[in-house]
C-alpha cells in the first residue's frame, strides 16, 4: 500500500532532503514496518594485502588492475628446495608463486603494552591483526580508548597455524607464553583484552569462508543487541611450506600462479596472505554520529553443503540456498543486484557451479546487452557483473572473504566497478548469456541518482560452509552538506593539524606518511586531512600541532619537521597525560567593542551561550546585551561608551567569559581549578557551580547596576612598588578611610583606590620615593570604602539566590587561598566588593599547589603577564583565549595547539562536529 501511494524514487528523494538524524529515524521506522533488520554501516576499514598496506593503496591497486603475485620470497622458504612441477612428488609443490606481505616479522609490542619477550611467542597473524584493527578503528574515527569498556565485539577468521609448527620444531623454547601465543582463540580474545572491549569475542575457522562468516556473526551480534560496535575480519600468513605442499597434492593450485576466474584457462588458485577488517555499527547511529560510511550491509546468511560428492566438493544447491536466504533477510529482490564479488577461485569445476547458482537465483531475463534501455537505475536490463579479487592478490583463505568485501565496499564508495584480471576467454562450461552474467573486465563508472545500488559477496569454505553478504551503497551524505562545508572551509582560514606517537622516531615516520598521503591524493581537502588526523587517531605523548591554511603549507611544514628543521608549530617530547589546567577569568578594563565577535559568527556553542546570557539579562539591562557587545551587527551605534559603563561592562565580561569557558569545555578542555580577578571571580564561581547561570548573571547585573548608581568620583591608580611601601605611604598621610589598596597584582604591582585627593596625595608621596604610577580611566573607585553605600542592597540580592558547594576548586580573591565554605556566605561576596583583590597571593597558592598551566578566559591576556611576574621565571605556562588585533578563531586554534602540546585531551569529535568528513 505504501509503495502504491508514492513511487520509490519520490520516497528516496524526500528522504535525501531530510536531515541526517531524521533520515536515520525514518530508516529505523521503515525497517521495523517491513519486519526487517536495520542496515549496518561500514564506517572503517583496515587492511594489509599483497601490494597494498591501506584501504587507499588497495583501491589504487584494484583500479590500476595490478597483479600482486610474486615468487615465494626466500625469507619464507627455499622454493628451489620444495619446488617440483610433478604434483605427485613427495614433499614438493608445483607452484612457485603467491601473494605475500613484507616485514611480517616486524612489530612494536610496547605500542600495545605487550612485553617484548611475550611478543616473540605471539603468532605473527595475531600481531598483524592487532595493527590492522588499530588502523581500522583510526579509519573509522573511533579512538580505542573511548571504546574501552564498551560492548564492542571482535569477530576474527583464522585457519592456519604455521607459527605454532615453527615453534614446535624446537620444543625446548616452549614457555609460559607459547600456548596463548599460538592459540587461535587469542586472535580475537587478545584484542578484546588489550583494548578492553566487553562485547562478544570470537575466532572463526570455516577455512576459506572464515572472515565472511565473521562478518555475518558481527552483524548478528549488533542486531541481537550484544554489540554496539563490531570489528570483523580475518588474517592469513604463509610461514611454512606445509599447506602449499598439501594443496599441491589436491592439485588445487595454479601452476603458473594466476587465478583466472571464469576463464577457459582456469587451472586453480594461487595462495595469498594478508589481513583485513571492517568496523561496523547500526546505520542510524552512524548517521547521527556523522561517521564516514563506505557502504551498508543489508543482510547476510551462512549455511552448509551437508553430504556431497566429497568433503571438499562444492554444492550448487547449497550455494543457491545461501543466496536466497541472504536476499530474503536483506528484504530486496535478487534481481536488483548489479554486481557480485564471487568466491571465484579459478577452477574448471568450482567456477561453473558458482556461476550457475548465481544465475539461477539472480534470475535476469536474457536480453540484448547492448540495448539502449540498459542503465544503472534499471539493473534488471543488464547482466550481473561478477569478478574475483583473487585475480589480483591470490586466495587469502581465512582472509579471502574480507578482502572481497573490502573491494566491494571501496567500489561502492568510489562509484566504480573494477576489472577482474586474467579473463580472456569464457569458460565453455558457463552459459554466460543464459545466466545473464558478465565478467567485469575493465573499470566502469558505477553511478546512481538516488537509490544506491546493491552488490553481493560470496565466500565458500572447502569444508562446505558457505556465506553471502548483501551490500548497498552508502546514502550520499555529502550532497546535503557540501555547500555548508565549502563555506565553512572558506570561512575558516586556519586549520589545526595534529600528530602523535609513542616515540620521537615514530612521530617523524608518521609525518612522512602524511607527506606521501597528501602527494598521492591531491583531491583531499585540508579540512578532511585534519579531521582524519585529529579525530580518527589515538593521541600519545610525543605530539606535533600545526596551524595551516593549505595542504601545500601543511606539506611544507611536515617536510621541515621530518628534516628536523625549525617549524611554525608546537612540538612536544613526551608531554604529560591529562595535565591539570587552570582557568583564569579576566576583570574590568579588558573589554572592547566586538570582543569575541568572530566566535559568535562561527562557533555555534559560543553563539548559543552568548544568546542565552543575553536572554537572561533582558530583565536587568536597559539596552540588550548584543547591542552593547556587537553594535555593528545589532544596532547603528558603534560607540563604545555604553560598554565602558560599569553597569554594562560587568555583565558583558561575564557573558563573554562564561561563553568562552563553555566553548573550551565543549572541546574537552576542563579546568581543575578556577580563579578570577574581581568581576572574573563571579564567572569562576558560576563555572565551578557555586551559582547557577541565571543567578550568576542576576548577581553580576545587580552588582554593576548598584555600582553605576553610586556618585561618580574617586580615582584608581597603579603604583609599581611592593605592598608594604604602599601601606606605609597611606598610613603616613593618615588617610586610610579615604584611600586603600584595591588589588595586589604582583610583588611590585599595587592598585590603590579611593577619594581623588587622597589617591593623588599617596601618589605624590610615592613619586618622591621614585615610585612610578599610572592613573586608571575608571568611573568609580572600586574595591574601596566608596563602595560601602551599595553593600546593603547587594546583600539583599545575595539573599535571593542559592549558593552551592563548588564542584571545581576555586582560588579566592579575598583570601588568596583555596576557597572554603565561607564562599557560600553573603558576607564573603560583600567583602569581595570592598576588599582588595589578592591576585599575587592567589598566584602563589596556585604555584604551591602545583598548578602551572593557565588559560586566561577573557577578551585579552591581562592576567597572564601579571601572573608571570608573580612566580619564578618559567614556572607559568600562559595561554590566552582572545587577543585584540588577532582573529578570534586563529587565537583559539593557536591556544588549543598549545594545550595539545602540553598533553591536554581534546574532544576532537566535538571540535569537528560541524565539519564532518566527506
Amino acid at each position: 500500500m505504501f509503495r502504491s501511494m508514492l513511487p520509490v524514487d519520490d520516497i528516496a528523494k524526500r528522504i535525501a532532503n531530510l536531515s541526517l538524524e531524521k533520515r536515520a529515524l525514518l530508516e529505523l521506522q521503515l525497517q521495523k514496518r517491513k519486519g526487517l533488520k536495520e542496515p549496518i554501516a561500514i564506517i572503517g576499514i583496515g587492511c594489509r594485502f599483497p601490494g597494498a598496506c591501506s584501504p587507499k593503496s588497495f583501491w589504487q591497486l584494484l583500479k590500476n588492475g595490478v597483479d600482486a603475485i610474486t615468487e615465494v620470497p626466500p625469507e619464507r622458504w627455499d622454493i628451489e628446495r620444495f619446488y617440483d612441477k610433478d604434483p605427485t612428488a613427495p614433499g614438493k609443490m608445483y607452484c612457485r608463486y603467491g601473494g605475500f606481505l613484507g616485514h611480517v616479522d616486524q612489530f612494536d609490542p610496547e605500542f600495545f603494552g605487550i612485553a617484548p619477550r611475550e611478543a616473540t611467542y605471539i603468532d605473527p597473524q595475531q600481531r598483524l591483526l592487532l595493527e590492522v584493527i588499530w588502523e581500522g578503528l583510526e579509519d573509522a574515527g573511533q579512538v580505542p580508548s573511548k571504546l574501552s569498556g564498551s560492548q564492542t565485539g571482535v569477530f576474527v577468521g583464522i585457519s592456519t597455524h604455521d607459527y605454532g609448527q615453527l615453534l614446535l620444531q624446537s620444543p625446548e623454547v616452549v614457555d609460559t607464553y607459547t600456548n596463548t601465543g599460538v592459540a587461535s582463540t587469542m586472535a580475537a580474545n587478545r584484542i578484546s583484552y588489550l583494548l578492553n572491549f566487553k562485547g562478544p569475542s570470537l575466532t572463526v575457522d570455516t577455512a576459506c569462508s572464515s572472515s565472511l562468516v565473521a562478518v555475518h556473526l558481527a552483524c548478528q551480534s549488533i542486531w541481537n543487541g550484544e554489540s554496539t560496535v563490531a570489528i570483523a575480519g580475518g588474517v592469513n600468513l604463509m610461514l611454512t611450506p606445509v599447506v602449499t605442499v598439501g594443496l599441491s597434492k589436491l592439485t588445487a593450485l595454479s601452476p603458473d600462479g594466476r587465478c583466472k576466474a571464469f576463464d577457459s584457462r582456469a587451472n586453480g588458485f594461487v595462495r595469498g596472505e594478508g589481513a583485513g577488517v571492517i568496523v561496523v555499527k547500526p546505520l542510524s547511529k552512524a548517521l547521527i554520529d556523522k561517521d564516514p560510511i563506505y557502504a551498508v550491509i543489508r543482510g547476510s546468511a551462512v549455511n552448509q553443503d551437508g553430504r556431497t560428492n566429497g568433503l571438499t566438493a562444492p554444492n550448487r544447491d547449497a550455494q543457491e540456498a545461501v543466496l536466497v536466504s541472504a536476499y530474503q533477510q536483506a528484504g530486496i529482490s535478487p534481481s536488483d543486484v548489479q554486481y557480485v564479488e564471487t568466491h571465484g577461485t579459478g577452477t574448471l569445476l568450482g567456477d561453473p557451479i558458482e556461476a550457475m547458482a548465481l544465475g539461477n537465483v539472480l534470475k535476469r531475463e536474457p536480453s540484448d546487452h547492448n540495448s539502449d534501455n540498459n542503465s544503472n537505475n534499471n539493473p534488471t536490463n543488464k547482466p550481473v557483473a561478477i569478478g574475483s579479487v583473487k585475480s589480483n592478490i591470490g586466495h587469502l583463505e581465512a582472509a579471502a572473504g574480507i578482502a572481497s568485501l573490502i573491494k566491494v565496499a571501496l567500489s561502492l564508495k568510489h562509484q566504480e566497478l573494477l576489472p577482474s584480471l586474467h579473463f580472456l576467454e569464457p569458460n565453455p562450461h558457463i552459459p554466460f548469456d543464459q545466466l545473464s552474467l558478465r565478467v567485469q573486465q575493465q573499470r566502469e563508472p558505477w553511478l546512481w541518482d538516488v537509490i544506491p545500488p546493491f552488490a553481493g559477496v560470496s565466500s565458500f569454505g572447502f569444508g562446505g560452509t558457505n556465506a553471502h553478504v548483501v551490500l548497498q551503497g552508502s546514502p550520499d551524505l555529502t550532497k546535503a552538506t557540501s555547500n555548508d562545508r565549502d563555506q565553512n572551509d572558506q570561512d575558516q582560514n586556519y586549520h589545526l593539524f595534529t600528530l602523535s606517537a609513542k616515540t620521537a622516531t615514530a612521530l617523524q615516520t608518521l609525518g612522512k606518511r602524511y607527506i606521501d598521503l597528501i602527494a598521492s591524493e591531491p583531491s583531499s581537502t585540508l579540512a578532511d586531512i585534519c579531521l582524519t588526523s585529529n579525530k580518527g587517531r589515538s593521541h600519545f605523548n610525543y605530539r606535533l600541532a600545526l596551524l595551516v591554511q593549505s595542504t601545500d603549507q601543511l606539506q611544507q611544514q611536515l617536510t621541515k619537521f621530518t628534516n628536523s628543521e625549525t617549524i611554525e608549530g608546537k612540538i612536544a617530547q613526551n608531554s604529560p597525560t591529562s595535565p591539570e589546567i587552570v582557568f583564569l577569568f579576566t576583570g574590568q578594563g579588558s573589554q572592547y567593542i566586538g570582543m569575541g565577535r568572530q566566535l559568535y559568527e562561527t562557533q555555534p556553542i559560543f553563539r548559543a551561550t552568548i544568546d542565552q546570557c543575553a536572554e537572561i539579562l533582558q530583565s536587568y539591562l536597559e539596552q540588550p546585551l548584543l547591542n552593547v557587545l556587537y553594535p555593528e551587527i545589532f544596532s547603528d551605534n558603534s560607540d563604545n561608551s555604553t560598554l565602558n559603563q560599569t553597569a554594562y561592562t560587568q555583565p558583558a565580561l561575564f557573558a563573554l567569559e562564561y561563553s568562552l569557558a563553555q566553548l573550551w569545555r565543549y572541546w574537552g578542555i576542563e579546568p581543575t581549578v578556577v580563579m578570577g580577578h574581581s568581576v572574573g571571580e563571579y564567572v569562576a564561581a558560576t563555572v565551578a557551580g557555586v551559582f547557577s547561570l541565571e543567578d550568576g548573571l542576576k548577581l553580576i547585573a545587580q552588582r554593576a547596576r548598584l555600582m553605576q548608581q553610586l556618585p561618580e568620583g574617586g580615582e584608581m591608580a597603579v603604583v609599581l612598588t611592593n605592598e608594604q611601601q604602599v601601606t606605609e605611604a597611606i598610613q603616613a598621610i593618615s588617610a586610610s578611610n579615604q584611600v586603600s589598596i584595591a588589588a595586589i597584582n604582583g610583588p611590585e604591582n599595587i592598585v590603590i583606590s579611593g577619594e581623588s585627593q587622597a589617591v593623588q596625595t599617596v601618589i605624590a608621596r610615592l613619586d618622591s620615593q621614585k615610585v612610578k604610577s599610572l592613573k586608571l580611566p575608571v568611573s568609580h573607585a572600586f574595591h574601596s570604602a566608596l563602595m560601602q553605600p551599595m553593600v546593603t542592597d547587594f546583600a539583599q540580592t545575595l539573599s535571593e539566590i542559592s549558593l552551592h558547594p563548588p564542584q571545581i576548586e576555586i582560588i579566592s580573591n579575598v583570601t588568596g587561598k583555596l576557597a572554603t565554605a565561607e564562599i557560600l556566605t553573603t558576607e564573603y561576596w560583600c567583602d569581595h566588593v570592598l576588599n582588595p583583590v589578592k591576585f599575587y597571593q592567589s598566584m602563589e597558592t596556585l604555584y604551591q599547589q602545583g598548578y602551572h598551566l593557565c588559560v586566561e578566559v577573557g577578551p585579552k591576556p591581562s592576567l597572564l603577564g601579571m601572573g608571570k611576574a608573580c612566580l619564578p621565571k618559567g614556572k607559568l605556562t600562559a595561554i590566552p583565549s582572545l587577543r585584540p588585533g588577532k582573529p578570534d578563531s586563529r587565537q583559539m586554534l593557536e591556544s588549543l595547539a598549545s594545550l595539545y602540546k602540553h598533553g591536554a585531551s581534546v574532544d576532537w569529535g566535538r571540535f569537528h562536529q560541524h565539519n564532518p568528513r566527506r
